[in-house]
C-alpha cells in the first residue's frame, strides 16, 4: 500500500473517531487488529475493539484535532500526532470521579497496516497529565 494510501486511511480512521461512526471506525480495521492501549493490556480483534469503543463514548467525548500524519515509504507503518480535547462523562474504573471535566492532552498512535487495513495500532499519551487535568 503506498504511503499516501495510508495517510488517507489514517486521515479516515480519526474522522470515523470524531464522527463517532463506529461501524465505518470498525470497518478500518483488520478482523485480528491488535490494540495496545495506552499504559494498559494488549486486546485483538474486532469484538474487543468494539467494546473498547464503547466504553470509551461512555465515559468520554473526545475529539482528534492538529492531526499529522506519517508513514515509511511502502505505507506498511504509519504514525500520527495530534491532540485530545475532551469531556469526562462517567468515572472509568480505577480513575478519577467524572464531573464533566474537560482535558487538552498531546497524544499518538503507531500503526501496522496490513491489505489497506489497520492491523495494530498502540496509543500513547501522558496519563499523570490526564489526570491532573481531571483530577483539579
Amino acid at each position: 500500500m503506498p504511503h499516501v494510501e495510508t495517510a488517507r486511511l489514517i486521515e479516515a480512521y480519526y474522522d470515523a473517531f470524531n464522527a463517532q461512526d463506529t461501524d465505518r471506525f470498525l470497518g478500518y480495521l483488520a478482523d485480528d487488529v491488535v490494540h495496545d492501549i495506552n499504559q494498559g493490556g494488549r486486546e485483538t480483534g474486532k469484538d474487543a475493539f468494539r467494546a473498547f469503543l464503547g466504553r470509551m463514548n461512555r465515559c468520554y467525548e473526545e475529539k482528534i484535532v492538529d492531526l499529522f500524519v506519517m508513514t515509511n515509504a511502502d505505507g506498511s507503518r504509519a504514525a500520527a500526532e495530534f491532540t485530545v480535547l475532551g469531556v469526562y462523562l462517567e468515572t472509568d474504573d480505577g480513575l478519577p470521579e467524572a464531573e464533566g471535566q474537560q482535558y487538552k492532552l498531546p497524544a499518538g498512535a503507531f500503526f501496522e497496516i496490513r491489505d489497506g487495513k489497520v492491523a495494530r495500532i498502540s496509543n500513547s499519551y501522558n496519563l499523570s497529565d490526564w489526570v491532573k487535568q481531571v483530577a483539579g
